[in-house]
This record gives structure tokens, sequence and C-alpha cells, in this order.
């Protein structure tokens, strides 16, 4: 049986695909994107969070790391080689202001957590949604994890920036119901820029996908100053219009959920000045979208 790192397995959501659902987020994503809002799924390693908040600065951590590698009230220094993720810190936190993001579990272990709600899934039209960090990041986990659903009956969606190779979504694109498909902008040196990546396998493979599934829900970011010029959305559009699987597009408000998450590990937040979208500025890019024949919706 696989077994897979994940970060955490959130119950009753609502914003990831139809109906209430389970989203497991899986730990590992090849992408690097600048407004990450779960920047502790983004390593493929567990990691040290720090909410500073919670710190009684009581010295315990320091004294029970035997690396050396802490400091009072704040994560493990960013560049340091000498933490060995021992969670000796984690444990010794009589706070509890140090938690350990990033967990091994079996497909049985999931599959106990999501079959927890399965009455709520059959009234609402939900299900479970394999979200992250990059779920194909961990192929041969997602793909045990689509099969023990299926065998349930239980609604899947997968949650995914795209960046991964072909053969990993066509595997399991038979056993997956819905995709929710990133796509942040079709200019490649913008991608590069803002995610740390060429677009160009993402858009490949969106095509691909698009001749052999028929639902794909599109995600798109909405971030002022970044992405959400006229021309840069109707680019999207044009694009998304062009691929047959996709049967919704949802425009997805920045919002600044990750500042204080990349604080917590000790890393730099490089859109601080961004604020999210106007009411107005997000009917306006719907309009755009729609002006396309798509389905477009703000959220979700």
């Amino acid at each position: 049986m696989q077994s897979g790192l994940v970060t955490n397995i959130q119950r009753y959501s609502t914003q990831d695909g139809p109906g209430i659902r389970t989203t497991v987020f899986f730990k590992g994503c090849p992408l690097d994107c600048w407004w990450c809002h779960n920047p502790e799924g983004r390593s493929s390693s567990p990691e040290v969070i720090v909410q500073e908040a919670r710190c009684v600065r009581c010295g315990e951590c320091v004294q029970v790391c035997p690396a050396g590698a802490q400091a009072a009230g704040s994560a493990p220094r960013e560049a340091s080689r000498e933490c060995t993720l021992c969670g000796a810190c984690v444990d010794a936190c009589p706070a509890g202001a140090r938690q350990m993001a990033g967990a091994r579990r079996s497909v049985d272990e999931v599959l106990v957590e999501v079959l927890k709600d399965s009455l709520f899934y059959d009234e609402s039209g939900g299900g479970v949604t394999f979200s992250g960090g990059e779920p194909f990041m961990q192929p041969r986990f997602l793909k045990e994890l689509l099969d023990a659903c299926l065998a349930h009956g239980i609604h899947t969606a997968v949650d995914t920036c795209g960046y991964a190779p072909v053969e990993h979504f066509m595997a399991v694109a038979q056993m997956v119901d819905l995709f929710l498909y990133d796509l942040k902008s079709m200019d490649e040196a913008w991608h590069l820029e803002y995610t740390g990546v060429s677009n160009a396998l993402i858009l490949a493979n969106l095509r691909q996908i698009g001749k052999v599934h028929r639902n794909i829900w599109l995600r798109v970011p909405i971030i002022p100053e970044v992405n959400d010029s006229d021309d840069q959305l109707d680019a999207v559009a044009d694009f998304a219009a062009s691929v047959p699987g996709v049967t919704q597009v949802n425009l997805l408000p920045y919002h600044r959920t990750g500042v204080q998450k990349f604080k917590r590990l000790g890393r730099e937040y490089r859109l601080e000045h961004v604020r999210p979208p106007s009411p107005n500025r997000m009917e306006s890019a719907l309009a755009r979208f729609r002006a396309f024949g798509l389905n477009a919706k703000s959220g979700g």
C-alpha cells in the first residue's frame, strides 16, 4: 500500500469543487508562486512552522535542539542546514507555537478521514478533492487514493498546477470526476518570473486533457498589478475557450492568507504591497471571460 506526505485533511470545505468536500493537501509543489497561500505545501519534506504570537520565549526549543538550529520565537534559520526536522522543538514547546507541516499517511488512513463525511457528500453533491502542493508530485499515492474513492462511489476532484508529465494525467484521467486546473498566465516570461517555471508544459497538458476529459474547471487567480491587465485576461480567456473539456472558469480574487504563513516558515513574502481586487474589478474580469462564451464565476 502506498503512503504519501500530507500537510492537512480539511473537512467541510466548500471552495474546492461542488458541494461539501474533504480536501486532502499533498506536500510538495514544483512551482514557486509569489502569492502562494499554502507555502507549507511547497517543500517535499516536513517543515517546522512557528506561530510567533504564541511563543512565550521560554527557550525550551533552543535547549532541546540537538543540532543548534533553533532560535526562540522564530522558524529554523532559513539558510541553515543544521535542522534535521527531528521534531524535538515541536514536542518541547509548551505553548504549541511550533508545528510540523507534513506527515506521512497511508491510503487507508486518508480514506478513513474521507469516509467520515460520506453522508454530506451524498446530500450536497460533494466529495473529496486532492490538492496541495501538487498531487501529481506523488502520482502513485494519488492513483491509489483515487482507486479507493472510486470503489466507495465518492466523487473525486484533483486540483493541479498542471506541471507534471502528461502520462501521469492520462493514467488517472478516467478516475477523476473533476479537474481543477490552475491557469495563471499565457505569457511565458511572466510565468517564469512569478512561478519559477515555464507555462509551456502546463498549456500542453491542458490541451491533451481537454481531449479526453469533459469536466475541467479552470482556476485563474486575479492579482492586481501582477496578472490582471485586460490583455492578460483576454489571452487566458481566448485559450480557455479553445479547450473542449473546460466547463467552467473560476476567477479567484487574490487574498493575503499566505502572508503570515510565509513568516511562520521564515520566508520572504514578495507581494507585500498587493491588495485584493475590488468587487468592480472582479465583475469587469468576469465580463471579459463571459464575452468569450465561457461559464465564468468568482471564487470556488
